[in-house]
């Protein structure tokens, strides 16, 4: 098994990106035997964003809690799946947090995600997979919270067997974590390129790994381009076929 640690001299510092401030409302009962949590959290740290572990909370202020959604742009859910469910500090916070006029009021242009952790495979959540639903399905109710307060809900970040990746794996879901929290959405190639290009002119790579890692992902994205563009004139192509 991958035992991880993260060497801060190899990992680069993302300044919060075009003033985006981010909000992670963490649920974990015992976070810390949690070597993903601790990774993520060090992700979080990087690009500034505010990590609120709830289960550290003996008790809390409504009016506080409130505050921090209402100062927030960016609020992200983040727990690991018990019995296709969040854990019960998360439930239990947002019964007496959310009630339906601040919903209603207060978080109205805002964006949503859920970054969630899983034992099981992503092949477990397809059809005809062990679990039989996708996570797009089982999470469904934040999709409706998020509709009820008029917020942008973001595609769900879901991290798969977190153990089981590989050390080029591991710092690849640190990026794409990054982006996640930092990144202007939707998530275009045009945002995504700016994000790395940020990436780039803001640090200096320190490891021949980092650099590989940038480097194929820069290279992944200019054939994405370059496909799109490929794409786009055959299209013009038969348009212009069509008009002759």
């Amino acid at each position: 098994m991958l035992q991880t640690k993260i060497d801060n001299s190899n990992i680069i510092n993302i300044r919060r990106v075009d003033n985006i401030k981010t909000l992670i409302i963490v649920a974990h009962p015992q976070i810390d035997n949690s070597s993903t949590e601790q990774f993520l959290k060090r992700g979080a740290e990087l690009v500034q964003a505010d990590w609120h572990h709830l289960d550290e909370l003996v008790t809390f202020s409504i009016a506080k809690e409130r505050q921090l959604l209402v100062d927030a742009q960016r609020i992200i859910f983040q727990f690991p799946m018990y019995w296709y469910t969040a854990p019960a500090s998360l439930i239990n916070w947002q019964t007496k947090i959310l009630s339906n006029k601040f919903l209603q009021t207060s978080l109205s242009g805002k964006e949503l995600g859920i970054v969630v952790t899983t034992g099981q495979p992503a092949k477990a959540f397809k059809t005809g997979g062990a679990v039989g639903y996708t996570l797009d399905q089982i999470l469904t109710p934040y999709q409706v919270l998020a509709r009820q307060a008029q917020m942008k809900f973001l595609s769900v970040f879901a991290i798969y067997q977190f153990y089981y990746l590989s050390e080029t794996a591991q710092l690849q879901l640190l990026m794409d974590y990054q982006r996640y929290l930092s990144q202007q959405f939707p998530d275009s190639l045009e945002n995504r390129s700016q994000w790395y290009l940020q990436y780039f002119t803001q640090h200096h790579l320190a490891d021949n790994d980092n650099k590989n890692l940038i480097k194929a992902t820069f290279s992944q994205i200019t054939q994405e381009l370059d496909n799109a563009q490929t794409t786009l004139n055959l299209i013009k192509q038969d348009e212009d076929d069509t008009l002759e």
